[in-house]
């Protein structure tokens, strides 16, 4: 008769309602892999899933044969070659354009202004910021930046944003600059008018990653005279309906 364990495994404490036991532990080995790790040991396996080393070793077994796992030479084990390609099926599937211009769309016809979707793409010792999406604005007069276009890393909305919620945001910095960001980062967004040239003005949100970690910025631009503090809630509505998607 099989020992009851003293502790419960991470499979039965999110055991999944109607599903197979033998299926949740053996996903909770895939899931046992975090940031980092290029393959773990039997230990490692066991001590993260609170399983029985001989449990772990039989659905290895398994996922080995599915090549979701794959043994190295040193007897670790890494994520296999299946992994790979699901993840290609997947993000085939899940397209970013797919994605961001449905609500990038949304938010342009909404406010009658141009909506975009700004990313950093480094370049060396620094970066800049790529314009990887954008829906115009129907009015005649409006910016003319086009998809593919590099903006300043250092002015205009859309840069504070990528600013003050990027890997630079706790470097040291001017008292003036500090509170800017502390600013953007305290309410969610950046509104600025006339920063990148004195004839527009920008609204700017945050997009996350599922992990907290930031994706992008949506930016909805417009001529100074047409700037209008209600666009800021759509701003962020794009922004968190895009978050945790990209």
């Amino acid at each position: 008769m099989p020992r009851k364990a003293q502790t419960e495994s991470v499979s039965d404490l999110n055991a999944a309602p109607g599903g197979a036991a033998a299926v949740d532990r053996a996903l909770s080995l895939l899931s046992a892999f975090q940031p980092g790790d290029e393959a773990l040991s039997l230990a490692q396996f066991a001590e993260r899933t609170q399983l029985y080393k001989s449990t772990v070793l039989r659905l290895l077994a398994s996922l080995e044969h599915a090549r979701l796992i794959r043994r190295q030479d040193d007897g670790r084990y890494a994520l296999g070659m299946e992994i790979a390609r699901l993840h290609g099926l997947y993000a085939a599937s899940q397209s970013l354009d797919r994605i961001v211009l449905p609500v990038l769309r949304s938010l342009a016809a909404v406010t009658g202004e141009s909506a975009a979707y700004h990313v950093r793409q480094d370049q060396g010792d620094s970066w800049v910021r790529l314009c990887q999406f954008r829906v115009d604005s129907s009015h005649v007069v409006r910016d003319h930046v086009r998809v593919g276009d590099l903006l300043p890393n250092d002015r205009g909305a859309g840069a504070r944003v990528l600013i003050a919620f990027g890997p630079e945001a706790e470097q040291p910095r001017g008292t003036k600059e500090r509170k800017l960001y502390d600013g953007i980062r305290a309410q969610g967004y950046c509104a600025l008018v006339g920063d990148r040239t004195a004839e527009l003005a920008g609204i700017s949100a945050p997009v996350f990653h599922a992990d907290g970690s930031l994706a992008a910025a949506v930016t909805l631009t417009m001529p100074t005279h047409r700037y209008d503090e209600r666009y800021i809630e759509p701003v962020q509505a794009a922004a968190r309906e895009l978050g945790g998607q990209v």
